[in-house]
């Protein structure tokens, strides 16, 4: 290939761009992109920044694509609870996660940005409910938990909790394979009553007899992490950028 080929563009990271590349970006267009991650267990077989990982190849491919500005991960967010502590992992409360991000936002504001896109991969509802109450002066908010996505017949177990199993296991081994350790992946499967309480997002505990996972990772697979991820990013494409058809990054 010759040094005047063109070469595919990548994500716009704020922390690698001058000042006058941001303005520039903003311009053209006035949107920023901000994984939300956490550093918690999801099972012995996946890392603790499972959430994390995740999210930032989503706005990596959604930056270089619509050529979107995309702010540096916040890397802890608020866990679940656990009866059992996992090492490694670390949490912070609701209001300093909200409190964080009401201090930083403005400052973007005022460089030009109109509407903040937060990705995340958490349905904690304490979690949930410091990201929804960021507050801007006018810029639009935007909280996109990827995993409240209706996966429907993509998953085996499409009615089961999500922490750790089919689809966390899946969407790691096709992003990054070389972090998942399957031959650690053990399935439990939580009573159905406690089941539609964790799929509602709420605060009952993680089980110490679990392992730090819940549902069935032994039916993961890196093409049913493929299929996932690329329905998680076309509906976030489609729904919530407006794109339609053919990617607009050239």
């Amino acid at each position: 290939m010759s040094d005047s080929a063109p070469r595919p563009r990548g994500p716009l990271h704020i922390k690698e761009m001058t000042p006058a590349a941001v303005r520039d970006a903003i311009a053209a267009n006035p949107r920023l992109l901000i994984p939300v991650g956490t550093c918690e267990p999801h099972g012995p077989h996946l890392p603790v920044g499972c959430d994390t990982i995740v999210v930032e190849r989503l706005a990596d491919d959604l930056s270089a694509e619509f050529r979107m500005v995309r702010a540096p991960t916040v890397e802890y967010g608020v866990n679940d609870d656990v009866e059992v502590p996992q090492p490694g992992t670390a949490s912070v409360r609701r209001k300093t996660l909200r409190r964080w991000l009401n201090d930083l936002l403005p400052d973007w504001e005022r460089a030009g940005i109109n509407e903040f896109l937060v990705l995340t991969m958490n349905g904690h509802a304490p979690h949930q409910e410091a990201l929804g109450t960021i507050v801007t002066d006018h810029a639009r908010v935007r909280v996109i938990d990827i995993l409240a996505i209706d996966l429907g017949p993509l998953v085996d177990d499409a009615a089961g909790p999500i922490h750790g199993g089919e689809v966390d296991t899946s969407l790691l081994l096709y992003v990054a394979p070389h972090l998942v350790r399957m031959d650690l992946a053990r399935d439990f499967i939580l009573p159905e009553t406690d089941r539609a309480r964790y799929r509602r997002g709420s605060t009952m505990r993680v089980p110490a007899i679990s392992n730090g996972s819940l549902g069935t990772p032994t039916r993961a697979s890196s093409e049913k992490g493929r299929r996932i991820y690329e329905f998680i990013r076309d509906r976030i494409r489609r729904r919530v950028l407006g794109a339609n058809g053919a990617a607009t990054a050239g």
